[in-house]
């Protein structure tokens, strides 16, 4: 396999995490990849320790951008660089284990799926793993995924070759839900894999402070992204807060 896999990773004052999700990424299996960080004028120091391994890996790339535009501008940005005939999304937190990309890959082309994601498990903060699995389904339509977000941005990946290039809805969140629903008004289905290939940090606030958030977001996503109808908002917007509480429990 001669494919290259662009990896699209925000930074953000992430100094805590960011040495641990490169690693993840440099002890890969599969080694034919490009990182690309784009930072979003952070303050802490993240940025000295993401050029000290672009110093020692070509692979990995640092883009800063001139300001604070938030995630959805920074991915976009490393979309717009990526030269991969793959893109997958690892936020600067998160890490991969070491076979991600191999057998992600490999259950692409083998099965000629051009979005997938996988199953994954949540670490807390300090990098613990908790009891915590989250399953993907085996595979996903637009209208199922207005449900719910079933696709984890940290296990997704599409094939950039033949769908060409999607970007990001330009809102401060949900940006990766915008994109999953995007992707699948061209493609009939994203398929999951039920290995667990990657670690998502669970940093959130509380519950109560997650569900207002969600709330705020997940409408505006319907309603102004996807131009659905007042009523259809609220149908899916109250869908999709009942499908997070269930994965809570």
């Amino acid at each position: 396999m001669n494919n290259l896999i662009s990896i699209i990773t925000p930074n953000f004052n992430s100094e805590k995490f960011i040495t641990q999700t490169i690693e993840s990424v440099i002890n890969q299996s599969y080694e034919n990849w490009e990182m690309i960080i784009v930072d979003d004028l952070s303050t802490d120091d993240s940025i000295n320790i993401i050029n000290s391994f672009c110093k020692s890996d070509a692979r990995i790339k640092l883009h800063k951008l001139k300001d604070n535009c938030g995630a959805a501008v920074a991915r976009n940005k490393a979309i717009s660089l990526a030269n991969g005939n793959f893109i997958a999304f690892l936020d600067s937190d998160d890490i991969w284990l070491p076979k991600k990309l191999e057998h992600q890959l490999n259950f692409m082309l083998l099965n000629n799926y051009l979005l997938s994601y996988t199953s994954y498990e949540i670490i807390n903060e300090q990098g613990e793993k908790t009891t915590k699995i989250i399953k993907s389904k085996v595979k996903v339509d637009y209208k199922r995924m207005l449900y719910s977000n079933e696709i984890g941005c940290l296990t997704a990946m599409y094939n950039q070759d033949i769908l060409g290039k999607f970007y990001m809805p330009n809102i401060r969140k949900r940006q990766d839900y915008g994109l999953w629903l995007k992707i699948l008004k061209v493609e009939k289905y994203a398929f999951g894999m039920p290995e667990i290939l990657a670690q998502y940090r669970d940093r959130s606030q509380s519950i109560s402070n997650n569900k207002v958030e969600m709330l705020k977001w997940n409408w505006n996503l319907y309603k102004n992204i996807e131009k659905l109808s007042y009523l259809k908002s609220s149908y899916y917007t109250v869908c999709n807060i009942f499908n997070k509480l269930l994965k809570l429990i």
